[in-house]
């Protein structure tokens, strides 16, 4: 296994969704955060794992929907060793919108 690593802004996205959700319980921002790095190094052992999203992007990055939280996807770059996790995002969230502000 190669490993993963997060970038700045993947970093920024668990710190807030981790904080959104201690709003109403820390226990609860726990749990999403642990699926959110388990999500990860599941997906860093074989990283064709996840789907393209053309419709998203031309880039070639990956999308992995959280199967116990699947209001969350994580996108990633495949061919990076170690992985690069570039995001983690609510799938109810503008995200062609989100993508022009990171550009």
């Amino acid at each position: 296994m190669s490993g993963y690593v997060l970038t700045p802004l993947a970093k920024a996205d668990i710190f807030d969704i981790w904080s959104h959700i201690a709003n109403d319980s820390q226990d609860a921002a726990d749990r999403v955060e642990q699926a959110i790095f388990d999500a990860c190094s599941f997906i860093a052992e074989a990283p064709m794992r996840g789907h393209s999203r053309p419709d998203l992007t031309a880039r070639p990055l990956r999308f992995w929907t959280l199967s116990r939280y699947p209001n969350y996807a994580i996108v990633y770059r495949p061919e990076k060793a170690p992985l690069e996790i570039i995001a983690v995002m609510h799938g109810k969230r503008n995200i062609l919108r989100i993508k022009k502000q990171r550009q």
